[in-house]
């Protein structure tokens, strides 16, 4: 038996009463069916470690691994307990005590930890993909250097905001603009249509030159502390702007920004500005008018993914949606399952493949299922996650899209 470790916040931890609404909801459960592999079999996992009844060894790390942290249990839970909390307290604990396999600790500590946040590195890093695509070697690399290639899109829409962009019609106020770090390295055009939107409905676009990476893939991953920093260098970046809103079109980005009171709760010298902070965090489509948009001449049927983020972790689903039918109008179908997970998780792909497979393979089925031409989504994983799938899939009759592009496919430019 280990000694007590004093890593979650108890009175969260002690808030789940085991009723098990969230199975259904739990998408590794739905494969499994082990309990272990549930929210309610991870929180008993979580609560013995803390107890010191378990240690952090391979068997119950497994379990706690093998979590999306989609947080769909959120969304069920009657008593509203805070899981993605209480997950990222868990794989703090255990990155700091349970040594990894080689391969995964050069997968965490190296491409996620020390590449992905940080675009010029990133960019770097894809300039031998350019080289082996174009010459068709990609035979010649590893399996699964193959499957992180097959997740890139086919084209890399890189591209960077200027620092300010003025409205297109009598300015409303103005925004903060929050780039990310791998939305400017592979989609670039995305952001530029972000951009444009707030800009056509009255809003100066800031875009301070400051920021980073928000700290998601550090706190999803057990680095809280890194996590921490990224949130403190966003946070006086956006300070002194005289902003109605900070705009993210990011949903996994955005439920990590909005909790930045949480996560510097016990830093007196960053708590209050990290809630002023949050409060005013904004999903892109939160903020952008639905009237706004003309119904789309195309007789494309087009369906809709929750990106979990959005969905699950900040609540917000039908106002994508009303920009969604807003130009699609009766070309518009539901998705089964549309709130599941589609195995993207941040970078839950690259760490889980094989879960992360079943997951794509569902959600692909299910979107062919639909009959739908476009698949309209909110996050650039998910977008990653999709599209690879539908190729996989041989489904070249259905293209996958964030919805910020779209909307401006629907806008002529007096609009």
């Amino acid at each position: 038996m280990s000694a007590a470790a004093q890593f979650l916040d108890q009175a969260k931890a002690l808030s789940c009463v085991h009723c098990g609404l969230c199975l259904s909801y739990c998408p590794t459960y739905l494969e499994t069916g082990n309990e272990n592999d549930s929210p309610r079999g991870r929180i008993y996992l979580m609560r013995a470690i803390q107890s010191g009844q378990l240690g952090a060894e391979a068997a119950p790390v497994r379990h706690v691994d093998l979590c999306l942290g989609c947080r769909a249990c959120e969304t069920a839970c009657p008593s509203g307990v805070p899981y993605g909390t209480l997950l990222e307290q868990t794989r703090d604990y255990i990155e700091k005590n349970h040594r990894r396999g080689l391969f995964q600790r050069l997968l965490r500590r190296i491409v996620i930890e020390q590449v992905f946040p940080f675009p010029w590195r990133l960019r770097l890093a894809l300039l031998p993909v350019r080289v082996i695509r174009l010459l068709r070697l990609g035979f010649l690399m590893p399996r699964f250097a193959r499957e992180m290639m097959e997740l890139l899109p086919q084209r890399l829409a890189g591209g960077k905001l200027p620092a300010e962009r003025l409205a297109k019609r009598p300015a409303k106020g103005q925004v903060g603009f929050v780039e990310g770090c791998v939305m400017p390295v592979l989609f670039g055009n995305t952001n530029e249509s972000s951009a444009e939107l707030l800009q056509r409905q009255g809003w100066d676009v800031i875009t301070p030159r400051g920021q980073g990476c928000c700290g998601a893939l550090y706190a999803h991953s057990g680095q809280l502390a890194k996590a921490r920093e990224c949130a403190r260098r966003n946070i006086a970046a956006f300070e002194g702007q005289a902003l109605d809103a900070i705009i993210i079109n990011a949903a996994g980005c955005g439920s990590t920004l909005v909790e930045y009171g949480e996560l510097l709760k016990e830093d007196p010298a960053w708590a209050e500005r990290a809630e002023a902070f949050s409060a005013k965090v904004e999903d892109l489509v939160t903020w952008l008018d639905e009237s706004r948009f003309a119904v789309s001449g195309s007789d494309e049927k087009v369906t809709y993914h929750d990106a979990c983020h959005l969905c699950h972790a900040q609540g917000i689903s039908s106002k994508p949606r009303a920009l969604v039918k807003a130009r699609s109008r009766d070309r518009f179908v539901e998705l089964a399952e549309s709130d599941l997970c589609c195995g993207s998780a941040g970078s839950y792909n690259l760490t889980e493949p094989e879960m992360a497979s079943r997951l794509q393979q569902r959600k692909v089925q299910h979107i062919i299922g639909s009959g739908a031409e476009v698949v309209v989504t909110t996050n650039p994983g998910c977008l990653l996650q999709i599209q690879s799938g539908l190729r996989k899939a041989g489904a070249h009759h259905v293209r996958a899209v964030h919805i910020a592009d779209y909307l401006l496919e629907g806008e002529s430019d007096d609009d």
